[in-house]
């Protein structure tokens, strides 16, 4: 049920971020997730319990195009996707970091103190969020020199006099109007294919390696980690090279379908572990895999900044993208449990299935998605 209202929400969440800004929404959205976290300790059925669920997707649902938002402003185009990384592997940092706790908690005091104390933590970020984010225009954001740096390297603020602006007499360009162009067609189906493998991970990667693979419950809290720490170093070497080459000389079309193309290739190597009988050969393809999907992920998120027509279309856009590859949490942990269930408990379909939309995404981003720059401003 989260992944419904996650998906769905960010539409709205998009267009509200570029009207409003991202320091209200990011900070009305960690208040409604935080909130429905501690009440979540409070539940008495499964009928509170799935409304939970469903208030904690919308909740969430203001992240990631806030992210995409915040950084488009703050950084030129060529520190651009290492910042994004930075971003993006503070979920992977924090569910490492969760794990323990939250464990100890429920040891301590049961499954209702987790979810109180792990509220509390989240409110306390609120804080600090609403506490210490400047938006670059606000008073004290940006200094002369520095929104001199920035502006020069491309961030996408609208008093950037290298915007392209439409006309006051022109029609204003609606979110919806986005969904006209082939390049965000691009993005979206890329970005699903990218997303339905990660999920594998999140919901199903510990199921295939106690039931495929024979882990009891130690070797799972030790190994099953494994991919996902490697992954944070995917996803900053990512950001790096796309960086890199950008201030090599290379446009920002070649640096990031570069990078995007060869990680969800790279990927593709998931498929491999149905041939190798090692436990740890599978384990280690998998590590390969989950962290070339993290190193194009810096340059996926990158890709609204990089695209949107104006400014005022960043957090949009992050969103439109971000609502498609969360269909994937929605279809893919259910096709694989139908997979599983039709060839009788065995992986085989599930990774070659992964493996295959690794391939279909690396050839979106290398055909589908032409030239990545902005769009040029058309309105219904």
């Amino acid at each position: 049920m989260f992944f419904v209202t996650y998906a769905l929400g960010q539409l709205p969440a998009g267009a509200l971020i570029d009207r409003y800004g991202e320091k209200r929404m990011f900070a009305i959205g960690g208040l409604i997730w935080s909130l429905v976290t501690v009440g979540t300790g409070f539940v008495r059925g499964i009928g509170s319990l799935l409304f939970a669920r469903l208030a904690l997707g919308a909740g969430e649902a203001p992240a990631y195009p806030s992210c995409a938002k915040s950084v488009s402003r703050w950084f030129p185009v060529r520190e651009r996707a290492l910042a994004n990384s930075v971003w993006d592997n503070g979920a992977r940092a924090g569910t490492a970091v969760a794990a323990p706790v939250v464990t100890a908690l429920i040891a301590w005091q049961g499954w209702r103190m987790a979810f109180w104390v792990t509220g509390a933590v989240a409110l306390l970020w609120v804080a600090l969020w609403l506490k210490a984010y400047r938006e670059p225009s606000a008073r004290g954001g940006l200094s002369a020199e520095e929104r001199a740096y920035v502006m020069a390297g491309g961030a996408r603020l609208e008093e950037n006099p290298a915007e392209e602006t439409a006309a006051p007499e022109e029609p204003a360009v609606r979110w919806r109007d986005l969904f006209r162009h082939r390049t965000v067609w691009g993005m979206m189906i890329g970005f699903f294919c990218l997303n339905y493998v990660i999920y594998f991970f999140i919901t199903w990667f510990p199921s295939y390696l106690v039931d495929a693979r024979g882990f009891d419950l130690l070797k799972l809290g030790f190994y099953g980690a494994l991919p996902g720490i490697v992954a944070i170093g995917g996803s900053l070497l990512g950001g790096w090279t796309s960086d890199t080459l950008l201030r090599r000389g290379w446009s920002v079309t070649r640096a990031r379908k570069t990078c995007l193309v060869c990680g969800m290739l790279f990927s593709s190597v998931i498929a491999f572990a149905v041939l190798v009988p090692s436990a740890m050969w599978a384990l280690a393809l998998l590590s390969v895999s989950y962290a070339s999907l993290a190193f194009s992920a810096a340059s996926v998120a990158s890709l609204p900044a990089d695209v949107a027509p104006t400014p005022r279309h960043v957090a949009s856009l992050g969103g439109i993208q971000n609502f498609a590859s969360n269909l994937a949490g929605v279809l893919g942990s259910t096709t694989t449990g139908l997979l599983l269930g039709f060839f009788h408990h065995s992986f085989v379909a599930p990774l070659m299935l992964s493996g295959a939309l690794c391939v279909v995404g690396a050839l979106t981003y290398g055909l589908v998605v032409k030239r990545v720059e902005p769009l040029r401003l058309t309105a219904a």
